[in-house]
């Protein structure tokens, strides 16, 4: 359990950088964008899990928001990495699928996955917003966190992989959470409004 203390009061720590992450989010949801998820691995489920929190959402009443997983189909997937490569799988379909308006959300358990980062890049060259779930108590993130392409890192900070998935739970349910807050208050959606 003491393992888990330190990932977690650092989340607590960065609520700041959430609500920041969260508003930008609901502004992009609220002029029309969609959400599209990415990882790898544990972080591929996680992708498919979060793209279903905000399209069916639990909750009685919340509002069902656009997104969608990168990772959910294995024949897209397995033909990119086998005509250009595993690095390009998520960028390759964000520069066919995503617009803008959308937001990239992309999950690395150390911030190191090269095809979360060049997801990113793509993201950014075509002015998607960029968030980025990371891991990582020794390199901070690693390149996903150092990178200009991602607007907002939020972090576990933890090398170990099992508490890294637990905080980017967490995390994902707050940013849920918060986006809806923001979408259901639209007066605060402006950039004044988490400054």
């Amino acid at each position: 359990m003491e393992r888990r203390d330190a990932p977690l009061e650092s989340l607590l720590g960065e609520a700041g950088s959430v609500a920041r992450a969260c508003h930008a989010m609901a502004e992009r949801f609220h002029n029309g964008g969609t959400l599209v998820v990415f990882g790898n691995g544990g972080g591929s489920t996680d992708a498919q899990h979060i793209s279903v929190e905000f399209v069916h959402p639990v909750i009685v009443g919340k509002r069902a928001l656009p997104a969608l997983s990168l990772t959910a189909d294995v024949a897209t997937m397995t033909g990119i990495a086998a005509r250009v490569g595993f690095d390009e799988v998520f960028a390759h379909q964000l520069r066919h699928l995503a617009t803008r308006d959308d937001i990239a959300l992309g999950l690395s358990v150390d911030g190191n996955c090269a095809n979360v980062l060049r997801g990113f890049e793509e993201a950014r060259a075509l002015g998607m917003l960029t968030i980025a779930l990371v891991g990582g108590r020794t390199d901070h993130g690693g390149a996903i966190a150092r990178s200009t392409a991602v607007d907002h890192v939020l972090r576990a900070d933890s090398d170990d992989p099992r508490v890294v998935k637990e905080v980017h739970v967490t995390m994902y349910h707050v940013l849920w959470e918060l986006v809806h807050v923001f979408l259901e208050h639209p007066g605060s959606l402006t950039p004044e409004a988490v400054s």
